[in-house]
């Protein structure tokens, strides 16, 4: 059966995954409702459609933090590749290179970011950092992201401590022997996965740490309200990236579309914005950019990808299956905007 959407693909992962794998990248914390919520907010938004607008030439091409990519929809930080492939990240890479996207890389990689950068020399890609209590490591860890030719960090601040995510506990989720965390390789044997090496004490003062220690751009991850959006601006961070970790750490938090608008109109364009969580659609990147997201990040559905036939021809249709070609009236990205939806107060 050909694959035509993202509900194929998440199907056929369900399928092929084991059902521990599939737990560990389905969960969401406690009774998922923000997970769920994620998915349930698009539905909400509606379009203003305008015709007659001779939509034989269209661009979806876009920038970030002023690099060219193809289109507005990039790869989100997800952990343990090779639970889903045997290649893992290294194929993400290659097929993010070969898409012309942004792909996240996490700090929870089972390829390290030398093997990532030597498949696919020529890629955007940008680094997902946790502080860590051991900070050597945090830095050192910096050091080699930069020598890898990364070219941004992306700070996930809201994992002080990790979500209960119940089917986890059931299963007594680990990775299997043959696989390993690839950063931490070497270091403390007590990290294991690492749940409890993120440091809780991280605070808005350790963005200044940051900086102090690379000159690559910095992206706060797990933004949700209008107040941490303004101090992020005011901590000098290059871009902002509305998320709610897929709905893995906090219950009962608002879907991030739905917390887009308000971080929209608080940073007033003095920073990018990007959004992950719950995107599915063509339709559901259009509504993003609509109201304000620079560019949107995908995490489940590229796992739900790799457990697939990969290779770059497959993720170039399995990317299309949600690529923003349609335009709704506007022939290129820059032309989408608020005025092209409305948003329901169910």
């Amino acid at each position: 059966m050909p694959m035509i959407c993202l509900s194929d693909f998440e199907a056929y992962a369900k399928k092929h995954l084991s059902k521990t794998t599939w737990d560990f990248f389905a969960a969401g914390a406690d009774e998922c409702c923000t997970r769920d919520e994620n998915l349930l907010a698009y539905k909400r938004i509606r379009f203003r459609p305008r015709i007659l607008r001779d939509m034989s030439v269209m661009d979806t091409r876009t920038t970030l933090l002023g690099t060219e990519i193809s289109f507005p929809v990039g790869i989100a930080p997800t952990g343990f590749h090779r639970l889903a492939w045997p290649d893992g990240e290294k194929s993400t890479a290659r097929a993010a290179e070969a898409m012309n996207t942004c792909y996240i890389t996490s700090t929870f990689s089972t390829c390290t970011v030398e093997e990532i950068a030597a498949v696919a020399p020529n890629g955007f890609r940008w680094f997902q950092l946790y502080i860590h209590c051991n900070r050597a490591l945090s830095e050192r860890l910096v050091r080699r992201v930069e020598a890898a030719g990364f070219q941004g960090l992306v700070l996930t601040a809201d994992l002080p401590y990790t979500g209960k995510r119940r089917d986890d506990i059931r299963n007594n989720f680990q990775l299997p022997p043959h696989m390993t965390v690839k950063h931490f390789e070497g270091s403390c044997s007590e990290y294991g996965l690492l749940p409890n090496s993120i440091d809780p004490s991280i605070n808005w003062n350790d963005i200044y740490w940051l900086q102090s220690l690379t000159r690559l751009p910095i992206i706060l991850k797990g933004i949700l309200t209008k107040e941490d959006a303004d101090l992020a601006v005011r901590h000098g961070v290059q871009g902002i990236i509305v998320s709610n970790h897929g709905g893995r750490q906090l219950d009962g938090g608002p879907a991030t579309i739905d917390a887009l608008i308000e971080i929209v109109d608080t940073v007033q364009d003095r920073v990018e914005v990007y959004l992950d969580g719950g995107i599915r659609t063509g339709s559901d990147v259009l509504k993003a950019l609509a109201l304000g997201a620079k560019c949107v990040f995908l995490g489940r559905p590229a796992l739900w990808g790799l457990t697939y036939k990969v290779n770059e021809e497959t993720w170039g249709l399995y990317v299309h299956s949600f690529s923003c070609s349609q335009t709704l009236g506007c022939h290129s990205v820059s032309g989408i905007g608020r005025n092209l939806v409305q948003v329901s107060k169910l």
